[in-house]
């Protein structure tokens, strides 16, 4: 009869063992490594094309433009679409408090209407209220406020994914349409240049400059 090398079995055995508890070991270091990372860094940014999102600003600021219905002789200013700061995140934030990325900007698009009534500013506010409200965007600040001396109006709609914001006031004190649209924080490329960005300006109904 044949015996077992039971010898070689066992230090067959224990190789495997000692081979699978060193995966082990590696994986878990690997997720370690990971989750610092991820504590340490925080949530990523999510990667911002700056003239797709310029042209999406630009594009909500006709709308609204369209919405107010404003008689002709009520004419928009042109704006600009400015880059804002953004921060680290993560415990790396409190290590660089007030330090703006180079590498990840916010960017809001402001452009105003002159001259306006109240009665016609209650009226532009409406509309745009209204297909804001049916497109599913959710109001998160009402601005209609009235003192002794003073009296606002306005609202501030975001998106239904969460993303984009639009801001429109109205006072008394300068009788004037303030439009704000806004994009949240996104990482550019490296190349980016806001000096000189030709997609930045905009104009009311597609005008010349």
């Amino acid at each position: 009869m044949f015996k077992t090398p039971v010898r070689g079995v066992r230090a067959s055995g224990q190789a495997v063992r000692h081979a699978v508890a060193g995966l082990v070991l590696i994986a878990l270091s690997v997720a370690a490594a990971v989750a610092g990372s991820s504590v340490w860094n925080g949530a990523p940014y999510p990667t911002a094309d700056p003239d797709a999102v310029a042209q999406r600003l630009k594009d909500r600021s006709d709308t609204v433009y369209d919405d107010f219905a404003l008689p002709e002789r009520y004419a928009a200013d042109s704006g600009s679409i400015n880059t804002g700061a953004c921060y680290y995140r993560g415990l790396r934030g409190i290590t660089h408090i007030d330090q703006p990325r180079r590498d990840v900007r916010s960017f809001g698009l402001d452009w105003s209407v002159p001259d306006i009534p109240e009665a016609t500013a209650r009226d532009a506010q409406r509309r745009v209220r209204e297909r804001l409200m049916k497109q599913g965007w959710k109001l998160i600040h009402d601005g209609n406020r009235a003192g002794a001396t003073f009296r606002e109006l306005g609202f501030r709609f975001e998106d239904p994914e969460g993303v984009d914001q639009i801001d429109v006031r109205w006072n008394d004190s300068t009788t004037t349409l303030f439009i704000s649209v806004y994009a949240p924080c996104g990482q550019v490329p490296d190349e980016f240049e806001e000096y000189g960005w030709s997609e930045a300006d905009w104009h009311p109904n597609e005008e010349t400059p």
